[in-house]
């Protein structure tokens, strides 16, 4: 039985060539190195400088950092020597010990690390002090170019660096991640799972210890075996015993990564072990099966050979298995399909992508804690139509991922608490409202909120359509997501918060002089007596009266309504092209704003006065519009206050301008089809200048 698997899993990886060009001059790699070849000069990365702004955004460096290139440093640079190996990474002076773990399980995995570490470069022929990696991002993989300048002190690497000190992949590596993040900073804390995720676009599963099941160490060797990525760590139950050292030579809040798996024959008994790996390079496990404990001795030369076993202080042990279980908290996969390691079979996984935003006053409702706003979050209609073969139920995995969040540290952002419920689809094929969250229970949802880049869980449903939700814990918090849905067999998901629905009646026809009613004799006596002699109403005029209407209304909160709202409201309501409106165009508005302003009293929960904008896609519903969650997003931004409130003359605004856009949007596309290349989404996003 090998303990050490180079399988790459069944999920082939997509060729370095299809990764996305990231730097900023728009040029690939090979493009830039070519152009610094042929000017004769060594590439410098203006996007990520050889300066403290790279380094650090809340602290200054303790000493000063000298950025030196490979070739300042030793005399014989290499890229890759003897292969990439987990050996070749030692931690220095930052706190990322998790990208260390990660990096030494992809080494594990030759065909992730070969997509990783592109092999087109090295410091012999054709180098001229570039390099690039490749990292999966939320969906899609990046090429990230770096110039091979490093931190250094005293012609020491600070950072990550190889044991052997004319290696340089490792150190470039983790200064691309950096790069990718936004500084060396932002690596500082933080999950192994998250950059195994980055290296491969695999799917991470969380093994707690004292709940795995009995079956737990081949689960692991199956792990290993389907080329999966590895880690492990020590819980802590306060900062103070942040990397504390236990008595057995184990760091507490620490991030190792699992290297091996195997069972030994030990006077007569076959004992299940397992390899650990410390980034620091050293400071070992002393217990049973340590480099150097008495276990070795009965075990032969060859046995211990083929273990690989020495009694080195690099930093990797052997540990008995039910000692790892012991004294190790948690275990953290990387899976690079999401077939379940519980099972034997490997299946084909289709996915689905979904990226959305949670933005505050219109999509960022909250959990179900939050029933007034929850209901506002994005919604996905999931179709399950296939069982899973000789299964009543289908199978499905839910990963929910926000992101940049690491990029964003330097603003203030921390990872948020995140989850998602799952709900059985009623027959309306439409976002969902808050009635419906008030009496219906979820049908499943994630095991847990919480404050990881990802949460990823598994479910098995009967066939039929289901509402996903995603949110954040608490209403009003900010972050872009990427939602991804694997299914064994294939199922349909549909944004339904992505289409535009417009459904505006047509003004009614004017009622004849000869039959109006008294109610409308007195409306007309009322224009006349505002329009004045030419029997039409100016912008300007139209100002004054609205002005002395709505002051009136003690239920609604107003500020003055501006010649340019009242140019709006002309060109929504003039049908004869001459800038004013006509008696009939203003009996039309007058009822068409009176239905608006029953409309914003209506949608006025607490009666302060404003609207809530959490209320605002209901009451554009109840107006004709339903729009997508983009658009919806824009116009919170645009309209509402720092409460997140409306007064009603924003409310008018957009009404005004939503409508105006959408008439001339149905004139132009029914006037000449091929004219309107853009959809009602686009248009509206423009005529609106939103």
């Amino acid at each position: 039985m090998p303990y050490l698997y180079r399988a790459p899993g069944p999920q082939a990886h997509p060729v370095p060539k299809d990764a996305r060009t990231t730097h900023s001059s728009g040029q690939s790699f090979e493009q830039l190195r070519q152009e610094c070849l042929q000017r004769g000069t060594l590439f410098e990365d203006a996007d990520f400088p050889a300066s403290n702004s790279s380094l650090f955004y809340s602290e200054r460096p303790q000493v000063p950092f000298v950025w030196k290139r490979p070739g300042e440093i030793v005399k014989n640079p290499e890229f890759i020597l003897g292969g990439a190996t987990r050996t070749d990474i030692c931690q220095g002076e930052l706190g990322d010990c998790w990208l260390l773990a990660a990096i030494a399980s992809l080494t594990l995995n030759q065909k992730a690390l070969a997509r990783v570490i592109p092999q087109d470069q090295s410091f012999g022929p054709g180098y001229a002090g570039i390099f690039h990696f490749q990292f999966w991002q939320h969906s899609e993989w990046l090429d990230v170019v770096i110039d091979d300048r490093l931190p250094t002190f005293r012609d020491r690497l600070v950072f990550l660096h190889s044991a052997d000190h004319n290696e340089f992949w490792s150190a470039l590596l983790e200064k691309a991640y950096a790069k990718l993040n936004g500084s060396y900073e932002a690596l500082k804390g933080g999950s192994a799972i998250e950059a195994m995720e980055d290296f491969t676009g695999g799917v991470a599963e969380t093994f707690q210890m004292k709940e795995a099941p009995e079956n737990f160490y081949e689960i692991l060797e199956k792990a290993l075996k389907r080329g999966s990525l590895l880690g492990c760590f020590i819980d802590t139950r306060s900062a103070a015993e942040s990397e504390a050292r236990t008595p057995f030579g184990l760091i507490k809040g620490h991030a190792y990564s699992v290297t091996g798996i195997d069972q030994v024959n030990f006077r007569g008994q076959r004992i299940e072990l397992i390899r650990v790996r410390n980034p620091w390079g050293q400071v070992e496990w002393n217990g049973s099966w340590s480099d150097s404990s008495p276990e070795w001795r009965s075990v032969g030369p060859a046995e211990q050979k083929r273990l690989c076993h020495t009694a080195l202080d690099d930093g990797e042990f052997w540990m008995a298995f039910k000692d790892f279980k012991a004294h190790f908290d948690k275990v953290e996969i990387c899976n690079l399909t999401p077939d379940a390691l519980e099972e034997d079979a490997v299946h084909k996984w289709e996915v689905t992508v979904h990226q959305g935003s949670w933005v505050r006053g219109s999509t960022a409702g909250g959990c179900r804690n939050f029933l007034d706003t929850f209901w506002t979050n994005p919604q996905i209609k999931l179709s399950l139509t296939e069982k899973d073969e000789g299964q009543e139920e289908c199978s499905f995995l839910v990963a929910l991922m926000q992101k940049d969040r690491r990029k964003l540290k330097r603003f203030g952002a921390n990872v948020l608490t995140i989850g998602y419920a799952i709900y059985e689809c009623p027959d309306k094929d439409e976002h969902l409202n808050k009635d419906f969250f008030r009496y219906h229970a979820s049908r499943a949802r994630s095991k847990t909120f919480i404050n990881l880049r990802e949460v990823s869980d598994r479910f098995k449903l009967p066939p039929g359509e289901y509402i996903l939700i995603p949110s954040t814990f608490e209403p009003h918090q900010e972050a872009d997501f990427c939602l991804r849905i694997f299914s064994e067999k294939k199922a349909i998901t549909r944004d339904m918060d992505g289409n535009v629905d417009i459904d505006l009646p047509e003004p009614p026809k004017p009622t004849p002089p000869d039959q109006e009613t008294e109610e409308e004799l007195r409306f007309r006596a009322l224009f006349e007596q505002v329009a004045g002699e030419d029997m039409e109403v100016t912008a300007e005029e139209l100002e004054y009266v609205l002005n002395a209407v709505l002051r009136k209304k003690k239920d609604i909160k107003f500020k003055k309504l501006s010649l340019i709202s009242c140019k709006n409201i002309i060109s929504l309501m003039d049908t004869s092209g001459n800038g004013k409106l006509e008696f009939d165009e203003f009996k039309v508005f007058w009822d068409k704003l009176k239905q608006w302003i029953n409309l914003f009293l209506r949608f006025d929960a607490d009666k302060s006065g404003t609207m809530s904008t959490y209320e605002l896609r209901t009451a554009l519903k109840a107006a004709g519009f339903q729009l997508s969650s983009h658009l919806l997003q824009l116009i919170v931004l645009r309209y509402a206050d720092e409460e997140l409130q409306m007064d009603f003359d924003d409310f008018l605004n957009c009404l005004v301008r939503l409508e105006n856009a959408s008439r001339v949007f149905q004139a132009l596309s029914t006037k000449n089809k091929e004219f309107i290349h853009l959809t009602i989404n686009e248009f509206i996003h423009l005529a609106m200048n939103i």
